[in-house]
């Protein structure tokens, strides 16, 4: 026997309507695959402002590699999280900025101190954390 159950919905007719313009547009092939990625996004969502569970993300940053002591700032911050810090990719957009992206691993709260101390450092131009999860808990 599945363990998928089916249940209906309730919807306006404009509301549906929207619904299935957005799916198509993202290229769901049914609408039961869209609304599983909308419950799954909010369960993720729920894992990362419990700030305990272990999760995963990127931390994203855009920065002048001239600004005085920058990298070496960057550098000093994630040797200070190095249980948090996986892995990071450094590439060379132009003359003057970098891209440099971490992907990070531990309990939510940790890594967004860590994403928004670096995120804050002057000469970052731009900065963002991803979340997302571990996959542990979806199905």
């Amino acid at each position: 026997m599945s363990d998928v159950i089916r249940f209906g919905v309730s919807l306006s007719k404009k509301l549906l309507e929207d619904f299935d313009r957005l799916i198509a547009k993202k290229g769901y092939a049914s609408r039961s695959e869209a609304i599983r990625d909308l419950i799954r996004e909010n369960l993720v969502e729920l894992e990362w402002k419990g700030g305990a569970e272990e999760t995963v993300g990127t931390i994203t940053l855009v920065y002048d590699h001239e600004t005085r002591e920058l990298g070496d700032k960057l550098t000093h911050l994630q040797h200070q999280y190095l249980g948090l810090v996986i892995s990071t990719t450094h590439i060379h957009l132009d003359k003057h900025n970098c891209l440099e992206v971490l992907i990070v691993r531990g309990k939510g709260k940790d890594i967004k101190n860590i994403a928004n101390k670096l995120i804050s450092i002057k000469g970052v131009k731009h900065g963002k954390l991803i979340t997302t999860t571990t996959g542990k808990k979806l199905t």
